[in-house]
């Protein structure tokens, strides 16, 4: 016995020891940061007009990116929207945009860097929201015919739909019509003066749109599922395209319970090939976990899901935005 105690009392010491060293360790492992130094520098963010989604998205996500790489300078672009978007970050005069998959498709036929492009994440859908006066005799989109339309600004996502939408319905957008260049900024206040009716395509509800809404009357134009289909029929970018409605909610004072047969189309967070890995990746983590707090002030936010983001095809993942997605899988 009298042997025994002092093993005992040694065993004791050691195991009190190594109790302080776990201890202290795990007091270190917690003073430390749990993630890695936040990259900084500055990035350009192409958006589009300040009356559209894509700008008060990137407006809202630039604040919350501040917050998790304080270092990092977000400078935002305004654009015409996706063709200008895509090709900005293309051919290097931005780093990230918005841009839709028929944009981005459309581009990768042959514009200049297009193998330099990846996806970051699939954001919110796109619906086309051709609209009119309450009075208008205008009824379906052939009724455009002879009529004075806004096609949107050149090089954005409006005018490709929506040149693709007219030919679907059997009209030349050059000579049917009488095309104006009208974005979301300047059509609404044009309607019933020098436009008969106008195109958008954006996120529900949109801003220009929802204004319009507190102060004017206005109607939308169904787009049915046999344009869609027509569509179809196109080229490879319109398999984009997918038939559904404008929700009653989207702007109820104006569609009175009823919805919209219309077309909609999935917007990217797209990046370039060279953009760094671990800014990537940390962009990304921001764009997912700020859904909530975006979404309350831009609805369309509320629909970024991280069991859709992945899916950015027509491009491949960015390394980067593959980390993150990699890190959070079950």
């Amino acid at each position: 016995m009298s042997k025994l105690l002092p093993r005992v009392g040694r065993r004791r010491v050691l195991q009190s020891a190594s109790v302080g060293v776990v201890a202290l360790g795990l007091l270190l492992w917690w003073l430390l940061p749990l993630e890695e130094e936040p990259p900084g520098g500055t990035i350009t963010f192409s958006t589009g007009t300040r009356a559209g989604v894509y700008y008060e998205y990137g407006d809202r996500l630039r604040k919350e990116l501040a917050k998790d790489m304080p270092d990092l300078e977000v400078e935002l672009l305004t654009s015409a929207g996706s063709q200008e978007n895509v090709a900005r970050v293309a051919t290097g005069k931005a780093d990230f945009t918005i841009a839709a998959a028929d944009a981005v498709e459309t581009y990768k036929l042959g514009g200049e860097g297009a193998d330099r492009l990846r996806g970051v994440a699939r954001l919110y859908d796109d619906y086309v929201q051709l609209v009119v006066a309450p009075n208008s005799e205008i009824r379906s989109v052939a009724d455009l015919r002879g009529k004075r339309v806004a096609i949107g600004l050149p090089d954005s996502g409006v005018r490709l739909i929506a040149n693709r939408v007219l030919r679907a319905a059997g009209l030349d957008p050059e000579h049917d019509i009488t095309p104006y260049s009208d974005g979301i900024d300047t059509g609404p206040k044009q309607l019933g003066k020098k436009l008969d009716a106008f195109f958008w395509s954006g996120g529900l509800p949109t801003d220009g749109l929802r204004k319009l809404a507190r102060t004017e009357l206005f109607r939308f134009i169904p787009i049915d599922a046999g344009l869609v289909a027509e569509l179809h029929r196109e080229r490879a970018a319109t398999r984009y395209y997918r038939a559904t409605s404008i929700p009653e909610s989207a702007y109820p004072t104006i569609q009175k319970g009823e919805a919209v047969p219309t077309i909609a189309v999935s917007n990217l967070l797209i990046t370039r090939k060279d953009m760094d890995p671990e800014l990537t990746e940390w962009l990304t983590r921001a764009v997912i976990r700020s859904r909530d707090r975006i979404g309350a002030h831009v609805h369309s936010a509320q629909l970024v899901d991280l069991r859709t983001a992945i899916y950015t095809d027509p491009l491949s993942l960015h390394e980067g935005a593959r980390r993150y997605y990699r890190s959070v899988k079950p």
